[in-house]
């Protein structure tokens, strides 16, 4: 009983810190050069998340001065405006 309680809090730590860095991340994204930054930080990830060409799309708006920040802040609210690519079936 008491081992299904730590594990069920692991767990939930664990969300919560993916939940939280999800946050700082969109929050970071909209102030100029460190947007640029966290962008460019994690180009990596979006093109493997979202694909070669939708990241790189991605990864492109952001660093674009107003464009960034606009996309940023309508991201926001709205969740992402490129979508992630479908995982693979199997």
């Amino acid at each position: 009983m008491m081992k299904e309680t730590r594990e069920k809090r692991a767990v939930g730590r664990r969300a919560a810190r993916a939940g939280a860095w999800a946050v700082v991340k969109r929050a970071l994204k909209p102030i100029p050069v460190v947007g640029t930054v966290v962008s460019v930080g994690l180009a990596g990830h979006e093109m493997r998340k979202k694909g070669v060409l939708r990241g790189a799309a991605h990864v492109g708006l952001d660093l674009l001065p107003v464009v960034g920040t606009a996309k940023a802040v309508v991201e926001l609210f709205m969740g992402d405006l490129i979508p992630d690519k479908k995982p693979a079936a199997g």
